[in-house]
């Protein structure tokens, strides 16, 4: 049997982790602040990826480079034409071997370019890679250049791996750097000897692209050989490589000044909404009263959530400090007529005389009504907030609702009771917006409460008026009057002072605090005032309802 006893309790055990799990997590860094680093990182980062492959000054480069080794194989070509070629006894101009070597030797440093000379017959007359000497040919190895780059060492061979792996390079056929015997072996050779020009690029081993032109060698229009000039891509990619360089190091500072405000950024948004998310918890475990941070300095979307959450929070606990001020004082309410009761009951069954008998009898009736009326009207308070949160306001006639309170009145009042007096106010109907059973329920308390108060054959007069954007009601009576210094107190939970002429416990005394309540729910106030006569005497009370007029309610 206990353990049937202990099983009721696991799901509420259940709960309460899960209710708290999602507040036992916290972060080495925020979530938040990894999202705003993030979305500030990509289009930089993008922008930077995009910038490197830089095709279009790429494509420039390349273009002045043919267009630099073209009018340099042309001008060397018309050096050769013009200064390396003999004329025969037949009028016949044919290349000079030994002169054109030497043209090209002279021309072939300057240019820092390769020249291949080729003769009418297409064979190789001199390659400038190779020096021809009486002993024999020495191949000329270039020493490489100087690193003018911004990028050395581990980055510069990172640049290289990276840059040399794009996929732009994959369209370049390869470069083969072999001693071509005859100009017809080769693409560009053919077309010069044809008489016209041709340019390629070709893809080296270490990476670089190899750019080169070919123009025919001619004289007096007749072509007498074949020129192919040729050059690696240095210039170029060092010039790529430099603009690179300096667009990486501009993008590691904007991406060093992205980071640092990013998570200056995720400062100003996430540590306040963290403080705010424990302070909420705080409150959430009940551990006392907690101030929410107060934010409101900044003038933000935080700000504006900070002042919220105070407000909310300030509000749930006068709230429950409201349910257990209600709590007590229905604790003492209701201890009253019990102890009263329970008095009775213990006496009524001690005594044998049926007449004392039949008065506690009496008192143990009255007490029970007493209670019933008690228990009912505590209920329908208890209720009063949630029923007021769920209507939906609606234009409400007040005009028409106080004449059929006072139809019913008339329809229900007897000879003896105060009467009951309305005179509708000229003009177009008053409206006001709110909930018509609720605004009902107030002045039917405030009637009744005028009743109790007036003398027999007294009137109550209710008047209705508008003043601007705002409609007042007033229930006056011919009572006492309001006790000094009570106006405010009557309208507090239990206010039991009554006429003496009333019955005891007809009234729970929770009638005009309900009424404020409801009246204060619709945006309005509700206060009494005395009525006085010319010599200053007090003639009766006057209660005088504030509501905003329809298209004014806040």
């Amino acid at each position: 049997m206990p353990v049937d006893d202990a099983k009721p309790a696991l799901p509420v055990e259940m709960g309460q982790r899960r209710a708290a799990q999602p507040h036992a997590k916290r972060w080495a860094i925020s979530p938040l602040t990894l999202r705003i680093l993030a979305v500030n990182m990509i289009a930089l980062v993008l922008l930077g990826i995009g910038a490197l492959f830089l095709d279009r000054y790429q494509q420039e480069l390349i273009s002045s480079e043919f267009e630099a080794l073209d009018v340099q194989a042309g001008l060397i070509a018309g050096a050769i034409g013009e200064g390396a070629t003999a004329v025969d006894e037949n009028g016949d101009a044919q290349l000079e071997p030994s002169q054109a070597r030497a043209l090209v030797r002279r021309m072939a440093v300057p240019v820092r370019s390769r020249v291949q000379l080729f003769g009418d017959d297409g064979a190789a007359i001199i390659d400038s890679s190779l020096v021809a000497l009486p002993g024999g040919e020495i191949t000329v190895v270039p020493l490489p250049d100087l690193d003018r780059s911004n990028i050395g060492g581990p980055l510069g061979k990172l640049y290289d791996w990276v840059f040399n792996a794009l996929p732009r390079r994959d369209s370049f056929p390869p470069y083969h750097p072999r001693l071509v015997r005859n100009a017809y072996q080769d693409a560009l050779g053919a077309v010069a000897m044809r008489g016209d020009s041709g340019a390629a690029a070709y893809l080296a081993q270490d990476g670089h692209l190899v750019f080169a032109v070919s123009v025919p060698v001619q004289r007096f229009r007749i072509v007498q050989g074949a020129l192919i000039l040729s050059r690696t891509s240095q210039d170029v990619d060092d010039a790529l490589r430099r603009v690179r360089s300096e667009i990486v190091l501009l993008f590691i500072g904007a991406l060093a000044v992205t980071i640092l405000l990013s998570f200056y950024l995720a400062g100003t948004i996430a540590r306040p909404i963290r403080r705010l998310a424990d302070a909420a918890e705080h409150v959430r475990l009940g551990r006392g009263p907690t101030r929410i941070p107060d934010f409101g300095h900044r003038h933000d979307e935080i700000g504006e959530l900070s002042l919220a959450l105070r407000a909310m929070t300030d509000a749930l606990w006068q709230r429950l400090e409201a349910i257990e001020s209600f709590a007590a004082d229905v604790a003492h309410e209701i201890k009253n007529p019990l102890t009263s009761l329970r008095s009775a009951v213990e006496t009524a069954a001690r005594i044998q005389d049926p007449e004392q008998q039949r008065r506690l009898m009496a008192v143990i009736q009255d007490d029970v009504r007493r209670l019933d009326r008690l228990i009912s009207d505590i209920a329908s308070a208890s209720r009063l907030d949630a029923a007021l949160a769920r209507a939906a306001p609606a234009p409400t006639d007040l005009g028409r609702l106080l004449e059929a309170l006072v139809e019913v009145h008339k329809a229900t009042d007897d000879e003896t009771g105060p009467k009951l007096l309305f005179e509708p106010s000229p003009g177009p109907a008053i409206v006001v917006p709110g909930i018509e059973d609720r605004l009902v329920q107030v002045f039917r308390n405030l009637i009744a409460n005028a009743i109790s108060f007036s003398p027999p054959g007294g009137t109550i007069r209710l008047s209705l008026m508008r003043r601007g954007d705002r409609v007042l009601v007033g229930v006056e009576d011919d009572g006492p009057g309001i006790p000094e210094g009570k106006a405010e107190a009557i309208f507090e939970r239990f206010y039991s002072e009554r006429p003496q002429s009333e019955q005891f416990g007809i009234h729970s005394g929770l009638g005009l605090s309900i009424s404020r309540q409801i009246v204060e729910a619709h945006g309005g106030t509700i206060r009494a005032e005395n009525r006085q006569g010319p010599d200053g005497a007090v003639i009766g009370a006057r209660f005088i309802v504030i509501l905003p007029a329809q298209g004014e309610a806040r």
